[in-house]
């Protein structure tokens, strides 16, 4: 957080339009981190994407049931097995950890906290697991966090299901947990509304980091 009397730092929001295909995206945050400097804003990117299951780093592919016509992406980030597909609000964090004065933990807690917030917001009420990151309804996951730390900077971030099909989540073990129920704000009687959601959610998110928003900026 920044210290008391100082400017919080800033943190630039980017909006993708339409469905951005996963290994690009993937490819140009990757890339942005290597090349950012000690003076570049940190960005909050706002997008959905085509059907696409992804593995974590340390994921096991017997997590992954029936992939059928969808594909598999190896990525870089924590975390297990999940889907990602068009109603689900993608939220990449692109951060320098030591210049907001937050550790990985604090990114986590805010980044499912965030959701928690909104939810209520709707008359959800919704909660994080410290053994099992992410946000969950009765048991059931709305929400998946996903982060990588590179040069002292995060990337990837938080899948928020608003109102896609669930039905592809049947196809893995979500998050490697078998059986695991998923559920979207759409289910629980909430907004469906992707940019809607995504505008609050941001919000929400840049006040828990203790940042401040910048102007939106156009596709990187």
């Amino acid at each position: 957080m920044a210290s008391p009397g100082s400017a919080a730092p800033l943190v630039l929001l980017r909006r993708l339009p339409g469905l951005t295909a996963y290994e690009p995206c993937i490819t140009a945050m990757r890339d942005f981190t290597d090349r950012r400097g000690p003076d570049t804003p940190d960005e909050l990117w706002l997008l959905q994407h085509p059907p696409v299951y992804t593995l974590g780093l340390n994921a096991s592919r017997t997590h992954l049931l029936s992939a059928g016509a969808i594909p598999v992406v190896q990525t870089d980030r924590g975390g297990q097995v999940t889907y990602h597909g068009p109603g689900q609000l993608m939220v990449y964090l692109l951060l320098n950890l030591q210049r907001a004065g937050l550790g990985i933990r604090q990114v986590v807690c805010a980044l499912e906290e965030a959701v928690i917030t909104l939810a209520a917001g709707h008359g959800i009420t919704a909660s994080a697991r410290r053994e099992a990151p992410g946000v969950y309804v009765a048991g059931a996951k709305v929400a998946s966090v996903g982060l990588r730390v590179r040069r002292g900077c995060t990337y990837h971030g938080l899948a928020l299901n608003v109102a896609l099909d669930l039905e592809p989540f049947a196809g893995i073990n979500p998050c490697g947990y078998p059986g695991l129920a998923v559920t979207s704000l759409k289910v629980l009687g909430g907004p469906t509304d992707v940019d809607q959601v995504g505008t609050d959610y941001a919000a929400l998110l840049v006040a828990k980091l203790g940042l401040t928003v910048g102007a939106p900026v156009g596709a990187p």
